[in-house]
């Protein structure tokens, strides 16, 4: 669990950094950018099936009802943030995609301090 979170920071991180740099050369999300979120979103939902099958097999943390409502939150933002892209073709796509992506970044972070600090 602990490998795949850190995984899902640096994508998150390397894709709020790829946004940020069309941002800046006022360029609009592209369909690549998108497959990229996808694969995150992947991530986080192995990382959902991960985090289950521990806590199902005895596994505790201290507040399981925030370490899921971190994990969905993550799971939300991505998707939401590739809609507004498509909506919106405009640079404040790739603005709207570097937010999502860092937040999922200091969610994960979270996460981790919950899984492993308690």
């Amino acid at each position: 669990m602990l490998i795949l979170t850190w995984c899902i920071i640096g994508a998150s991180l390397v894709l709020a950094g790829w946004a940020g740099i069309r941002g800046l050369r006022d360029r609009p999300v592209i369909f690549i950018q998108l497959i990229g979120g996808a694969l995150v979103v992947l991530a986080i939902i192995a990382q959902m099936v991960v985090t289950g099958i521990a806590l199902g097999s005895g596994e505790h943390t201290v507040d399981t009802v925030l370490l899921w409502g971190y994990l969905i939150t993550a799971l939300v933002l991505l998707p939401a943030a590739g809609w507004w892209a498509v909506l919106d073709r405009s640079r404040w796509s790739s603005v709207v995609l570097v937010v999502a992506a860092f937040t999922i970044a200091v969610l994960q972070l979270r996460i981790w301090q919950i899984w492993v600090i308690g």
